[in-house]
């Protein structure tokens, strides 16, 4: 990951060169490693480097070896190596895996962001055209935003991060996932059009748990490719520990196969995944490491231990206070860039541990975003009235992913320069995935959430087989992830909350916040402090979307998911 900055049709450019590296530094933390510029006719690029993969070679903007493509690129592309391939003819330059966006551009134009399997958001620059294009992974979990200027109408900006923009932008949005913007029409278009995204055709096929274990593995393994130190950020709960167990299985195979990275063919060069499937990691650690936090004595600080121990890791586990989170809090908002209760309650505690983890010498950490929303996983997809609405609601929350998880993800590792990467995000998972039918996902009387997935890694039928987990982990009841550090965490938030705004205040909402009425002092307390960091923009409170739990079916006003009715329930039979 990195962080990137853009200005396209920017009047007196040169001038503005001197704002737009001020713009630029605001988002440094997400790239420390370096900066980079380029000032093309009237856009300028700007680039915060974090190098993961092409460390002494990838520095952007990367420009095409005939000078005329200019991109800045924040992201993974993990298929590189078969791109290299497709373009050897092409004069590359780098080790990056980057750089063949270039020759995949000029061979697809607008439809190139089809063929990259990756975490991504880019913006390249056509000289000969005076065209730039812009597009962002098919999920959303690279973030981008783009704004428009009433004073420069022809102008339009595009930046990782909201902060780069108030002060020039009066219409900001966060840039839709899965799309491409072009400046020959001035229209951002959808791009990611796979078989599920409408929630209205409901699928038919039946689970294959095989397919679904399999394409889960394909998917971490392609995400170790790094020549920095990783990890895996470990909760305890089901969704992170089959990463972290997928993940120490493939290190284990790495290290055994005593890979030589500097023995390689160039084109192969630091590359985390051949085309047969085969880990190539450069990692300098022979034995993943493995994170976690939460108040002393959490749920999820005992669950992680336990399976630490199981699967090898070698595990660090971090506590914090309910002050060094509630003093912390200002700075999450201002990173996060929301005021979604359920996001900045979920962020502080992963805020807090990137920090930890950055200061022992990781860059990047699998995590497990994303496995609630395809599987119906979070507690409240009990009260589902159908299959049908059960499949719609996981349609919807994985389309609005980049509203919620995956910019928590993002931007409480990139805080502090760590890259998480998100394997059940993968295209090809969510292709088999999303069309399972819904009667197979569904929370039935006596079985447990997101029981396919469980049943997919359970090996107890086969005595030969080494187990991925634990068993009371692999069956172990979700606990979202503010629930997970520590129940007196979100406590400790609606106390102070409850102290710092009065009845009167929580009566008589801003007149400017519309019909976006908090309606809790936790949500209030929020938006006051997100108001005042973004200088009270309407653009910028337009570029959040606060999650409110389902009433229709019967949830409670907390999106704890302890409040849910099944929290705790005791299933007569889960397998």
């Amino acid at each position: 990951m990195c962080g990137i900055f853009a200005a396209f049709k920017q009047p007196e450019v040169e001038a503005f060169k001197a704002k737009a590296l001020q713009y630029s530094k605001l988002i440094r933390h997400r790239g420390p490693d370096w900066s980079g510029n380029r000032v093309l006719d009237s856009t300028i690029l700007c680039h915060e480097r974090l190098a993961i993969v092409g460390l002494d070679s990838g520095a952007q903007p990367i420009t095409s070896p005939d000078g005329n493509f200019t991109l800045a690129v924040n992201g993974e592309i993990y298929n590189h190596i078969h791109l290299r391939q497709e373009f050897s003819d092409y004069g590359f330059k780098s080790h990056s895996d980057c750089e063949p966006i270039i020759p995949l551009f000029q061979k697809y134009d607008i439809d190139a962001p089809k063929y990259l399997d990756g975490m991504f958001a880019w913006v390249l620059h056509d000289k000969a055209n005076d065209r730039i294009v812009a597009a962002r992974d098919p999920i959303g979990i690279t973030t981008l935003y783009m704004g428009k200027s009433i004073k420069n109408p022809e102008t339009r900006y595009f930046a990782s991060e909201l902060k780069c923009l108030i002060e020039e932008c009066d219409n900001i949005v966060a840039f839709p996932p899965g799309h491409i913007y072009d400046s020959n029409t001035d229209q951002i278009t959808r791009y990611f059009q796979p078989t599920w995204w409408d929630g209205s055709k409901i699928p038919q096929a039946p689970v294959d748990y095989k397919q679904v274990r399999e394409t889960l593995e394909l998917a971490v393994r392609k995400r170790l490719m790094a020549e920095v130190p990783y990890g895996v950020l470990l909760s305890g709960g089901l969704d992170s520990s089959l990463i972290a167990s997928i993940a120490a299985r493939e290190t284990r195979k790495a290290a055994e196969k005593s890979y030589n990275p500097h023995g390689i063919d160039a084109n192969k060069e630091l590359s985390g995944v051949d085309d047969s499937g085969a880990l190539h990691s450069t990692s300098l650690f022979n034995q993943l490491h493995s994170f976690a936090v939460g108040l002393p004595g959490a749920p999820d600080l005992i669950a992680a231990e336990k399976v630490a121990h199981f699967i090898g890791t070698i595990h660090h586990s971090h506590t914090f206070t309910l002050e060094e989170g509630l003093d912390a809090l200002d700075d999450v908002i201002y990173h996060l860039e929301t005021y979604d209760v359920t996001t900045i309650r979920a962020s502080t505690p992963m805020y807090l541990l990137s920090r930890k983890i950055k200061a022992q010498g990781v860059k990047m950490v699998l995590s497990g975003e994303g496995s609630d929303e395809i599987f119906g996983g979070y507690l409240y997809f009990a009260n589902a009235p159908t299959p049908k609405d059960f499949h719609e609601e996981c349609v919807q929350r994985v389309k609005n992913l980049h509203y919620a998880d995956c910019l928590r993800a993002n931007k409480s590792t990139m805080a502090w320069g760590l890259e998480a990467r998100v394997p059940f995000l993968d295209k090809k998972f969510l292709e088999v995935c999303m069309n399972i039918r819904p009667e197979d996902k569904v929370i039935k009387p006596g079985f447990i959430e997101k029981y396919i997935l469980r049943k997919a890694f359970d090996t107890s039928d086969d005595p030969n087989a080494t187990p991925y987990l634990p068993e009371e982990i692999l069956w172990r009841q979700k606990e979202q992830f503010s629930d997970g550090v520590g129940y007196s965490w979100i406590d400790g938030l609606k106390d102070t909350a409850e102290k710092m705004v009065t009845d009167e205040e929580l009566a008589n909402p801003k007149p400017e916040w519309g019909d976006d009425i908090p309606t809790t002092k936790e949500a209030y307390w929020y938006r006051c402090k997100f108001d005042r960091m973004f200088n009270n923009s309407e653009a910028a409170a337009k570029t959040v979307m606060r999650w409110i739990p389902k009433a229709e079916w019967g949830c409670h006003a907390d999106p704890s998911g302890r409040y849910a009715t099944t929290h705790d329930h005791k299933v007569a039979e889960v397998k």
